[in-house]
């Protein structure tokens, strides 16, 4: 019997997308909720998951108030998580963030007011971190100094491309009231990136998740793991929901970026559970078979190529 190969391969890289945990130093976020107990209960699921991602992306707001003592919460927490799933965590600046206590507690480094811009390699996938936030504003910027960098960083291509990480989602705001802290000049960006190899671009910001494009590139913008906007309201209105809360998966399978969100809480199951290696025998007694990232290391669906 003829085997069939899978369109896409198995992912080479598997990561998790969290956002806007607004860590205090004590008590709750504007007297009305836990945001460690928000985060836990994310970081939790994602553990229980079983995913073992490589990365647990952070795209800002890290903090409510950029104190020191809240940074050090966060970290605590995280770290904890992170090091029995065996993940590296990747944090971005938030317009709620502090840039020297965000240097020194969280990256070990000098404080400093400049903008916190990092590369990371993850295997062949590169990740680019860029600080929208503007200091003392909700709103985001990006300097020409930055985009100097990020266009130096991207002379070079990644073998498996690069995600771009930002707080401030360069897509249209879905409530009027958010236009207020968008992201601005936003073509300078774009001029940039148009044909890089920047396959996804992972923001926050919005407490709310929101899938896009922006420069040809898909755009994945993960809630918040503290509290999410209710966006079942008439246009123009906004109020938060304590709960709501979700991770977005992120697997690249070859440069093809995909972002899945995934909700977090108990709910009736359905059907019954098939194991890993019922799906195995599932798919050899179909004849079909998903290639290896390695196998099919161009890209391209195995029907196309």
């Amino acid at each position: 019997m003829q085997v069939i190969r899978s369109e896409y391969s198995n992912p080479n890289h598997v990561l998790v997308h969290v956002s806007d945990p607004h860590f205090v130093e004590e008590g709750l976020l504007y007297g009305e909720l836990d945001p460690q107990a928000g985060l836990v209960e994310v970081l939790s699921s994602i553990e229980a998951s079983g995913l073992d991602p490589e990365a647990i992306i952070f795209s800002g707001d890290l903090t409510d108030k950029g104190t020191a003592e809240a940074y050090r919460r966060l970290r605590t927490t995280c770290e904890a998580y992170a090091e029995r799933m065996g993940a590296q965590i990747i944090w971005a600046m938030g317009n709620h963030d502090q840039r020297a206590n965000f240097r020194k507690l969280l990256l070990d480094e000098e404080p400093g007011t400049l903008p916190v811009d990092r590369c990371y390699h993850l295997g062949g996938l590169r990740v680019l971190v860029l600080d929208s936030s503007t200091p003392g504003h909700h709103h985001g910027e990006i300097t020409d100094g930055q985009l100097q960098w990020l266009a130096g960083e991207l002379e070079t291509r990644a073998d498996d491309g690069t995600l771009l990480v930002m707080h401030h989602p360069p897509v249209p705001p879905v409530q009027e009231l958010a236009v207020l802290s968008e992201l601005r000049n936003q073509e300078h960006l774009a001029q940039v990136l148009e044909g890089s190899d920047v396959i996804g671009i992972l923001s926050g910001h919005t407490h709310h998740t929101v899938f896009s494009t922006f420069a040809n590139i898909p755009v994945a913008v993960a809630s918040s793991t503290s509290y999410n906007q209710d966006l079942a309201l008439p246009s123009g209105a906004m109020q938060g929901l304590a709960g709501a809360r979700s991770y977005n998966l992120v697997r690249i399978h070859n440069r093809t970026f995909v972002s899945a969100v995934v909700p977090v809480g108990e709910y009736p199951r359905m059907n019954s559970y098939i194991t890993a290696e019922e799906t195995k025998q599932r798919l050899k007694a179909a004849s079909i078979s998903i290639p290896s990232a390695t196998e099919n290391a161009g890209g391209t669906p195995t029907g196309l190529r």
